[in-house]
């Protein structure tokens, strides 16, 4: 089956208190798109770290399918490395501290699958750097979503990450149909989030439980959060990202696409993991029965 969403960024091995567990806005990307009724495709580097990945008549050439787990189903190109970036995550009162214990290569345009070349929707995620500037032009005719933060962080010898400018901006800025990002990703700098929102098409700023900031052309509005008990904070922007861009190519309505990708998000932090990534049917019915 021809993929209708492609992520690309490192997949990622994240340390928990209970282990490893796989992750990166790619993995989460994935497993959102594909509740949401979507067919998602993965470009990475990296080790899938046990996961099984099976080939199947009729895919492109290096691709296979993942089996078991909550990626099951989902197509992958893996580009090979001896580690995958690995992150440990530190949450206290509210706020992160993370930490890069490993780092796969980057990942180039020449190793995108030709049959993926046309995919309707794109999401570059990057996480460590990983994506050069030449992907801005990748996808003509695709509709391009970027969660800038692998680009708006660097760390130190001990791999402690802290934020810094977004060195490419302008070329995605200008290319990209939406670009999502956090304060945390800006360290709450006002100023640089009206720089970046006066070159994008479409500039959504997510604050967490607070609610999110879009900006687009010369207007500005602020949708808020649907209250919800988090269990889990780990990847609500990249379930955030995937669930906007869906909803905003299905309607072209920012705001209906940022209150929907608001939901979605917020189911997903009430259990551990991935497994609380709420499905289609899952997201309708909370609007049916609250009419938001």
């Amino acid at each position: 089956m021809q993929i209708d969403f492609l992520a690309v960024g490192h997949i990622t091995h994240d340390r928990t208190p209970d282990g490893f567990r796989l992750g990166g806005t790619v993995s989460y990307a994935a497993v959102t798109a594909r509740r949401l009724g979507w067919h998602p495709g993965i470009l990475t580097r990296g080790s899938l770290g046990g996961l099984e990945c099976n080939l199947k008549p009729g895919l492109p050439n290096g691709v296979c399918v993942l089996s078991g787990g909550d990626l099951d189903g989902v197509q992958i190109h893996l580009l090979p490395s001896p580690v995958s970036t690995t992150f440990s995550n530190i949450y206290r009162n509210g706020s992160r501290t993370q930490v890069v214990e490993a780092m796969a290569g980057q990942i180039h345009p020449n190793d995108l699958v030709p049959a993926w070349a046309g995919v309707p929707i794109v999401l570059l995620g990057p996480l460590v750097q990983e994506l050069p500037q030449s992907w801005a032009g990748a996808f003509p005719g695709s509709i391009m979503g970027v969660t800038p933060q692998g680009w708006m962080r660097t760390w130190d010898s001990l791999g402690h990450v802290r934020p810094t400018p977004w060195a490419n901006a302008s070329s995605f800025l200008r290319r990209a149909e939406v670009v999502i990002l956090s304060r945390e990703d800006v360290g709450g700098d006002e100023d640089y989030i009206r720089e970046l929102a006066a070159q994008a098409r479409l500039l959504v700023v997510t604050d967490g439980y607070h609610g999110a900031q879009v900006y687009q052309g010369d207007a500005s509005y602020f949708v808020p959060a649907r209250s919800t008990h988090e269990v889990d904070p780990t990847g609500a922007g990249d379930v955030f990202a995937t669930a906007f861009l869906i909803r905003y190519a299905e309607t072209g309505d920012s705001a209906i696409a940022t209150r929907f990708a608001h939901v979605v998000a917020s189911l997903s932090v009430e259990g551990f993991g991935m497994s609380a990534i709420p499905d289609r049917e899952a997201a309708d019915m909370w609007f049916e029965r609250n009419g938001w």
